[in-house]
């Protein structure tokens, strides 16, 4: 038996995905069952896509390898559609009171996502706000969100929170973009809670 073999026999022992595995996957801070669970629900979600090309009713985002292409992806297509310039773009995220199953079709522009989970507080969809974060409810689960790409002189920069998205709690090298989500408290306060959503728990 070879080091290497044996490196992986202890590793899927312990419940731990192999650094050889790890190399060529997507950043997870699972064990390797719930990498494994992670990995078919990801082939699932990917070839019921691929049958029809056609867009789900809404998408999720965690299920990609590199989930800023398809953020990229809704810039341009929307600027492909008016002509506008794509570097005088960004997206606009409406977070919705609705969870996935309530989508029967996809948006006429733009693309409804789900499977985000917020830390360091937590989305009142009753308000429409960030509010603080219940007792021991660490990464509650955010509703459908719909993003679209609008001008960049036509976003909302008042009363917004500018949260950023990372791949998992690991943050840093994970992260993936910057949603602006409605507040009534000061951004700082947010800020300073390190509140973030996450592709992953």
């Amino acid at each position: 038996m070879t080091s290497e073999m044996e490196s992986l026999q202890n590793t899927i022992f312990l419940d731990i995905v192999p650094d050889s595995w790890t190399k060529r996957a997507y950043p997870s801070m699972s064990s390797l069952t719930l990498w494994f669970t992670d990995l078919l629900a990801r082939i699932k979600e990917l070839e019921a896509w691929s049958v029809d090309f056609i867009l789900p009713s809404a998408v999720w985002l965690a299920g990609f390898f590199n989930p800023q292409s398809f953020l990229t992806a809704i810039m341009q297509t929307m600027a492909r559609r008016n002509e506008w310039p794509l570097d005088s773009m960004c997206l606009h995220c409406d977070v919705t009171k609705k969870n996935r199953e309530d989508f029967s079709s996809p948006p006429r522009e733009g693309a409804y996502i789900h499977g985000l989970f917020m830390e360091g507080a937590r989305w009142d969809p009753q308000v429409g706000l960030i509010v603080n974060a219940r007792l021991k409810e660490l990464t509650p689960t955010m509703p459908v969100i719909f993003i679209r790409a609008i001008p960049v002189d036509k976003q909302e920069n008042r009363n917004v929170y500018q949260c950023p998205v990372y791949k998992t709690r690991q943050r840093g090298p994970t992260y993936v973009w910057t949603f602006n989500l409605k507040t009534k408290e000061k951004p700082s306060k947010w800020t300073l809670a390190g509140v973030a959503l996450l592709l992953q728990i």
